[in-house]
């Protein structure tokens, strides 16, 4: 199993990063992303790297050195405790519910124009979307009764044309 940057102490205080040999950081700069975000990059001596017990579980960087990213202070907390609570099983209960409704949004968008409306005011704008789930219900009623198996996951355009040509 790899290391990913919870495996890494971080002293912000110091302004360095500890790798799980004990390791600390060389270099820790301030700096913005591709995206526009601030981030701080923390490297690691290549001296430490390359001899390290762990190399492989650590990086696979041709340099053999790891380099981490990391947000500031109070974004890097919210997400590693963000992280913690996804692996809690109250979560995974809520996820699950969660990832049910995501596919049959999913379905109204695509195959029955849910995101936009044809009509103007909330009252007709709610009675469509009441005829999209009764269509929607129907369509799947029909594909159960036909035995029609769901797909899993969504496949592009480009690949349903491309599977007659591959067979």
């Amino acid at each position: 199993k790899s290391f990913d940057i919870s495996h890494f102490k971080i002293d912000w205080e110091a302004e360095k990063a500890i790798c799980p040999e004990g390791k600390a950081s060389t270099t820790w700069r301030h700096g913005i992303d591709g995206r526009g975000n601030k981030v701080i990059s923390a490297t690691f001596a290549k001296a430490d790297c390359s001899r390290c017990p762990s190399l492989l579980q650590c990086t696979k960087a041709k340099s053999k050195r790891r380099y981490l990213t990391l947000r500031p202070r109070e974004l890097h907390e919210a997400l590693q405790q963000a992280r913690k609570r996804e692996q809690t099983e109250e979560f995974k209960e809520e996820y699950k519910r969660r990832a049910g409704v995501e596919g049959t949004i999913s379905q109204g968008v695509r195959a029955f124009g849910l995101r936009r409306s044809r009509y103007v005011g909330i009252a007709k704008t709610h009675l469509q979307h009441l005829a999209t789930a009764a269509a929607m219900n129907l369509e799947r009623v029909a594909d159960w009764l036909a035995g029609t198996d769901r797909e899993k996951t969504r496949r592009s355009a480009f690949v349903r044309v491309m599977m007659p040509l591959a067979a």
